[in-house]
């Protein structure tokens, strides 16, 4: 069973929010046709969104429930 390296999860997280962010971005910008609403979103959704997935995963770290011992 193969498990991912710390370097190759951190990658992924940060691109991850910066496809996130140019989405955030994207939308707003759409909605609204002002970019500093959409920047202004941009950064609040990003601060939030980032502390829901911490406490998120915090949660689940403390859940046993689909967890599998490597062989």
């Amino acid at each position: 069973m193969e498990q991912e390296s710390r370097k190759r999860s951190v990658s992924k997280a940060v691109t991850y929010r910066i496809v996130v962010v140019i989405m955030d971005f994207s939308v707003i910008y759409l909605l609204t046709g002002k970019i500093m609403i959409a920047v202004g979103f941009m950064i609040i959704s990003n601060i939030y969104t980032t502390i829901a997935y911490f406490i998120h995963e915090r949660i689940w770290n403390k859940i046993q429930w689909g967890l599998q011992r490597k062989a």
